[in-house]
């Protein structure tokens, strides 16, 4: 895992919160997995802080792990400690009606949300849930 110093701010267009155009389905998605806890907490962050936009969020069937989808290229640059970021180049996960795996499910489908989550907007979501959670676990 990266500490904190290891720390690299995502390029300006990447934290870009300006009008998006509408994704299509054929539009390549990055994917930013974290335990299921904390991705639930970064939701209601995002939605309660008033976030320009909170895209897709996959659940795995077990429940144990949420997925935001995020940009292309949003990988070369995510270091957040607990999470992953799956590059995908255009080649991978694409914006499906459908979950892309047997057994997940949509938490917010396509249609209910923005196009993706702006990946610095999430990262500042995650970093809050971590710390109310941690906080949280210590009383």
């Amino acid at each position: 895992m990266e500490t904190s110093a290891q720390h690299q701010h995502l390029p300006s267009e990447e934290r870009s919160a300006g009008p998006r155009e509408p994704r299509t389905d054929n539009e390549p998605c990055d994917l930013v997995t974290v335990p299921a806890r904390q991705g639930l907490e970064a939701v209601d962050i995002l939605r309660r802080g008033g976030a320009p936009e909170v895209g897709p969020v996959l659940h795995d069937g077990s429940c144990d792990t949420l997925g935001f989808l995020v940009p292309p290229g949003t990988a070369a640059g995510w270091d957040m400690p607990g999470s992953a970021c799956t590059q995908t180049s255009g080649r991978g996960l694409r914006l499906p009606a459908e979950p892309p795996g047997a057994g997940s499910g949509w938490l917010l489908p396509p249609g209910d949300t923005g196009p993706v989550t702006d990946p610095a907007v999430l990262r500042e979501a995650l970093g809050e849930a971590a710390r109310m959670i941690e906080a949280a676990d210590s009383i």
